[in-house]
Protein backbone atom coordinates (compact mmCIF):
# COMPACT_ATOMS: atom_id res chain seq x y z
CA UNK A 1 0.00 0.00 0.00
CA UNK A 2 1.35 3.43 -0.92
CA UNK A 3 1.31 6.53 1.21
CA UNK A 4 0.58 9.05 -1.55
CA UNK A 5 -2.69 10.78 -2.30
CA UNK A 6 -3.64 10.55 -5.97
CA UNK A 7 -5.31 14.00 -6.01
CA UNK A 8 -3.85 17.06 -4.28
CA UNK A 9 -4.72 20.73 -4.36
CA UNK A 10 -2.21 23.04 -6.00
CA UNK A 11 -1.04 26.09 -4.12
CA UNK A 12 -1.87 29.49 -5.55
CA UNK A 13 1.74 29.88 -6.68
CA UNK A 14 1.74 26.45 -8.35
CA UNK A 15 -1.44 27.44 -10.21
CA UNK A 16 0.19 30.63 -11.50
CA UNK A 17 3.32 28.67 -12.44
CA UNK A 18 1.26 26.34 -14.64
CA UNK A 19 -0.58 29.29 -16.19
CA UNK A 20 2.76 30.93 -17.05
CA UNK A 21 4.14 27.70 -18.54
CA UNK A 22 1.23 27.04 -20.89
CA UNK A 23 -0.09 29.10 -23.80
CA UNK A 24 -3.27 27.31 -24.84
CA UNK A 25 -6.35 27.01 -22.65
CA UNK A 26 -10.12 26.81 -22.91
CA UNK A 27 -12.39 29.78 -22.37
CA UNK A 28 -16.02 29.25 -21.33
CA UNK A 29 -18.49 32.10 -21.77
CA UNK A 30 -22.20 32.74 -22.16
CA UNK A 31 -23.76 33.78 -25.43
CA UNK A 32 -27.49 34.33 -25.15
CA UNK A 33 -28.88 31.15 -23.54
CA UNK A 34 -25.89 28.95 -24.35
CA UNK A 35 -22.52 28.23 -22.79
CA UNK A 36 -19.64 28.18 -25.28
CA UNK A 37 -16.20 26.66 -24.83
CA UNK A 38 -13.36 27.64 -27.16
CA UNK A 39 -9.61 27.04 -27.24
CA UNK A 40 -7.59 30.26 -26.96
CA UNK A 41 -3.98 31.32 -26.91
CA UNK A 42 -3.27 33.40 -23.85
CA UNK A 43 -0.55 34.94 -21.70
CA UNK A 44 -0.36 36.17 -18.11
CA UNK A 45 0.41 39.87 -17.65
CA UNK A 46 2.23 41.60 -14.78
CA UNK A 47 -1.11 42.20 -12.99
CA UNK A 48 -1.85 38.45 -12.96
CA UNK A 49 -4.59 38.77 -15.53
CA UNK A 50 -5.03 36.39 -18.41
CA UNK A 51 -4.89 38.24 -21.70
CA UNK A 52 -5.91 37.07 -25.13
CA UNK A 53 -6.61 38.48 -28.56
CA UNK A 54 -9.83 37.90 -30.43
CA UNK A 55 -11.59 39.06 -33.58
CA UNK A 56 -15.13 40.21 -34.17
CA UNK A 57 -17.44 37.24 -33.74
CA UNK A 58 -19.22 35.08 -31.22
CA UNK A 59 -16.44 35.09 -28.59
CA UNK A 60 -16.21 38.87 -28.49
CA UNK A 61 -19.99 39.21 -28.57
CA UNK A 62 -20.37 36.76 -25.70
CA UNK A 63 -17.72 38.53 -23.60
CA UNK A 64 -19.38 41.87 -24.30
CA UNK A 65 -22.86 40.64 -23.37
CA UNK A 66 -21.78 38.80 -20.21
CA UNK A 67 -18.35 39.35 -18.68
CA UNK A 68 -18.50 36.28 -16.41
CA UNK A 69 -16.15 33.61 -17.73
CA UNK A 70 -14.33 30.45 -16.75
CA UNK A 71 -10.92 29.41 -18.05
CA UNK A 72 -9.12 26.10 -17.79
CA UNK A 73 -5.63 24.87 -18.63
CA UNK A 74 -4.12 21.39 -18.31
CA UNK A 75 -0.80 19.63 -18.46
CA UNK A 76 -0.66 15.85 -18.84
CA UNK A 77 2.36 13.56 -18.79
CA UNK A 78 2.46 9.77 -18.61
CA UNK A 79 2.12 9.70 -14.84
CA UNK A 80 0.96 13.15 -13.63
CA UNK A 81 -1.67 15.66 -14.70
CA UNK A 82 -2.24 19.21 -13.47
CA UNK A 83 -5.31 21.34 -14.05
CA UNK A 84 -6.07 24.96 -13.18
CA UNK A 85 -9.53 26.55 -13.34
CA UNK A 86 -10.19 30.27 -13.15
CA UNK A 87 -13.43 32.13 -12.73
CA UNK A 88 -13.42 35.82 -13.46
CA UNK A 89 -14.61 38.76 -15.50
CA UNK A 90 -13.48 39.62 -19.01
CA UNK A 91 -13.16 43.11 -20.40
CA UNK A 92 -11.58 44.74 -23.41
CA UNK A 93 -8.28 46.57 -23.03
CA UNK A 94 -7.62 49.86 -24.82
CA UNK A 95 -4.74 52.25 -25.38
CA UNK A 96 -1.50 51.70 -23.47
CA UNK A 97 -2.91 48.64 -21.68
CA UNK A 98 -3.68 46.95 -24.99
CA UNK A 99 -0.32 48.03 -26.45
CA UNK A 100 1.53 46.53 -23.46
CA UNK A 101 0.24 43.08 -24.44
CA UNK A 102 2.63 43.18 -27.43
CA UNK A 103 5.46 42.63 -24.93
CA UNK A 104 3.96 39.35 -23.70
CA UNK A 105 4.52 35.90 -25.24
CA UNK A 106 1.05 35.94 -26.79
CA UNK A 107 1.20 34.60 -30.31
CA UNK A 108 -1.72 33.05 -32.22
CA UNK A 109 -1.31 29.51 -33.48
CA UNK A 110 -3.66 30.13 -36.40
CA UNK A 111 -3.31 32.94 -38.93
CA UNK A 112 -5.84 35.72 -38.83
CA UNK A 113 -6.37 39.21 -37.52
CA UNK A 114 -7.24 39.38 -33.84
CA UNK A 115 -7.12 43.06 -33.00
CA UNK A 116 -9.23 43.09 -29.83
CA UNK A 117 -7.31 42.54 -26.61
CA UNK A 118 -9.26 41.03 -23.71
CA UNK A 119 -8.15 40.67 -20.10
CA UNK A 120 -9.64 38.27 -17.60
CA UNK A 121 -9.59 39.58 -14.04
CA UNK A 122 -9.26 36.55 -11.80
CA UNK A 123 -11.86 36.22 -9.03
CA UNK A 124 -11.27 32.55 -8.17
CA UNK A 125 -8.30 30.31 -8.87
CA UNK A 126 -7.99 26.61 -8.09
CA UNK A 127 -5.85 23.76 -9.26
CA UNK A 128 -5.28 20.10 -8.71
CA UNK A 129 -2.51 17.60 -9.36
CA UNK A 130 -3.43 14.03 -10.24
CA UNK A 131 -1.12 11.03 -9.95
CA UNK A 132 -2.21 8.90 -12.88
CA UNK A 133 -2.50 5.16 -12.89
CA UNK A 134 -2.58 4.15 -16.55
CA UNK A 135 -1.20 0.62 -16.85
CA UNK A 136 -2.34 0.39 -20.48
CA UNK A 137 0.28 2.90 -21.69
CA UNK A 138 2.61 0.08 -22.65
CA UNK A 139 -0.06 -1.07 -25.13
CA UNK A 140 0.28 2.10 -27.20
CA UNK A 141 1.87 1.51 -30.54
CA UNK A 142 4.50 3.86 -31.80
CA UNK A 143 3.15 5.93 -34.69
CA UNK A 144 4.60 5.07 -38.10
CA UNK A 145 7.49 7.22 -39.21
Amino acid sequence: MTDHTPVTELTTEACWELLHEQELGRLAFHLADEVHLVPVNYAVDHDRRLVLRTAEGSTLLGLTMDADVAFEVDEVTDDVARSVVIRGRAHELHGAEADAVDQLPLRPWVDGVRSTVVAIEVDELSGRRFVLHRPWLHLRQNPPV
